[in-house]
């Protein structure tokens, strides 16, 4: 068993991050699920949420909305619709954008806005 899997997280745009990781936990349609190098085969359906990768340097955290997940030979594909690092989230626009959600009773975009303010509080 590999002590590592390779990962890559691309959104429609561009890819946001590929590298070596121990363990990446994602939530799908089905729940959250955990991928270790040596997991069984699996293709899922990407829920919105922060998605965790952990590596030898560190923890990546990005905010996800939808797209699909894909897992074997230790090599693990999420293809997000919409993906961006935890990193590059502006806290202040995210929660102008949440609160203007609310406000609009728009559900898709106060969804959005909660991941992205998930993401940066989980890293």
């Amino acid at each position: 068993m590999a002590a590592e899997l390779h990962v890559e997280l691309v959104a429609a745009d561009r890819s946001v991050w590929s590298g070596e990781a121990t363990l990446v936990i994602a939530r799908t349609t089905s729940g959250d699920i955990g991928v270790m190098p040596g997991h069984q085969p699996l293709l899922g359906v990407l829920e919105s949420g922060p998605v965790t990768i952990k590596t030898a340097e560190g923890t990546v955290v990005a905010a996800v909305h939808g797209g699909f997940i894909s897992f074997a030979d230790d090599k693990l594909s999420l293809l997000a619709e919409i993906a961006e690092l935890a990193d590059e989230i502006d806290v202040q626009r995210a929660e102008r954008a949440l609160e203007r959600a609310k406000s609009e009773a728009d559900a898709a975009a106060e969804r959005r806005a909660d991941v992205r303010l998930r993401a940066v509080a989980g890293h």
